[in-house]
């Protein structure tokens, strides 16, 4: 098998040629090839792409900028599907529960309950979704048991891991959506408290994550 007719890719004005670039093999029959940059190498510029066809029917390809950053630094996303995350702490008064918003300058203790809240927006139907909330190591869930719950509609199976709490949704309607569940402090220091995804299993592009934050524990 061979292809006659490469697809031409021109990346930040510079032709890219996969023949000519090291350790790089292009698949038999489809053309198929995948390179990669360094952190730098990347310019400006490289962010206009031509990609021109030569022969006849169709042509699939993807250029993606990958890079790392700090879970507590991360910035909630916006798409179809919609996430909002805090922390409170949660105390008893005469009057009854009391919950305050926790913050990055909030001052926890060991032997505190934190409440954690999870607001999901959905603007459509979907199925067999999955939603992992991630927690600081300085917290530990109240709860250990996995098991099949019920509210407002929604049926779901929650899953508690060592450093995270799963939501596994066969079917999740459109609307809005809260889950709470409680975590006991037990251990000091500055903690990074992750962040809440959600992704369609069979549906990969339909996904979203929340903002981090970070927790101070005295």
């Amino acid at each position: 098998l061979s292809v006659t007719d490469m697809v031409d890719i021109v990346l930040g004005n510079k032709a890219i040629d996969p023949q000519k670039l090291e350790d790089v093999k292009v698949e038999a029959g489809t053309g198929y090839f995948k390179t990669s940059w360094s952190a730098a190498e990347i310019k400006p510029e490289m962010a206009e792409v031509s990609i021109t066809k030569k022969g006849d029917g169709i042509a699939w390809g993807a250029l993606y900028w990958q890079y790392f950053e700090d879970l507590d630094k991360i910035s909630s996303a916006e798409t179809p599907l919609k996430l909002k995350k805090k922390l409170f702490l949660k105390s008893n008064t005469d009057l009854g529960e009391e919950l305050t918003e926790i913050t990055s300058t909030s001052n926890l203790k060991v032997g505190d309950l934190v409440r954690v809240r999870i607001e999901l927006r959905s603007d459509r139907a979907m199925e067999f979704v999955h939603m992992k909330d991630m927690r600081a190591s300085g917290l530990e869930p109240i709860n250990v048991l996995s098991e099949y719950k019920w509210q407002d509609g929604l049926g779901y199976y929650e899953s508690t891991k060592d450093a995270s709490t799963n939501f596994f949704f066969d079917y999740l309607p459109k609307g809005v959506f809260v889950f709470e569940y409680d975590l006991r402090v037990n251990n000091s220091g500055e903690f990074s408290n992750g962040i809440t995804t959600i992704q369609s299993m069979y549906a990969p592009e339909f996904s979203s994550h929340s903002e981090g934050i970070r927790i101070l524990i005295d």
